[in-house]
């Protein structure tokens, strides 16, 4: 079955200035199409942020209002947004609970760089963007040059070409 309905599962995406592009829509379109509520998660509620490439995406919720409870899974784009992120308390400590809740986590790109501030990628297999490599091997990860890296319920990607890898990785963990 190519299409499992997934009613009920919710999906928080990072949103934040300088996003990539297809690394928020390509997941929260995809996730949609099977059942799931996906929403984007900003450091405001309702305002619009906009891409490297200048595409807008409105914040459905503030970070301030979503806790490891809420959602069902993590995903954390790349871009520069970030290098936002990853200063900032509340995202930082949004995903060190969830990576530590055992929902998946899934970090493309850039992305990896907030899951290095989080202090969670001691001994797990990751993959990232090449350029940010060196943070991840330096914050205790395993790196690896895959399309997709998957150690427990960490999820990691390099680049929008991974993105259907990286989503099918994420399905599976969602329906195990």
């Amino acid at each position: 079955r190519m299409f499992r309905v997934m009613a009920g599962k919710k999906i928080g995406i990072l949103v934040e200035f300088n996003y990539e592009d297809l690394e928020v829509w390509y997941p929260l379109l995809r996730f949609r199409e099977n059942g799931m509520e996906t929403f984007t998660i900003g450091p405001e509620k309702d305002k619009v942020y906009q891409s490297k490439k200048g595409y807008p995406c409105k914040s459905d919720q503030s970070i301030e209002n979503v806790t490891e409870k809420d959602l069902d899974a993590l995903i954390i784009p790349g871009g520069f947004a970030p290098d936002y992120w990853r200063r900032d308390k509340r995202f930082v400590d949004l995903t060190a609970n969830m990576v530590h809740s055992g929902k998946p986590v899934g970090s493309i790109c850039h992305g990896p760089w907030l899951l290095c501030s989080a202090h969670v990628l001691k001994d797990k297999k990751v993959t990232c963007f090449h350029s940010i490599k060196d943070d991840v091997i330096n914050a205790g990860g395993l790196y690896e040059d895959s399309p997709v890296v998957v150690d427990g319920n960490l999820i990691t990607s390099r680049v929008p070409n991974d993105l259907p890898q990286f989503c099918q990785a994420m399905l599976a963990q969602l329906t195990a």
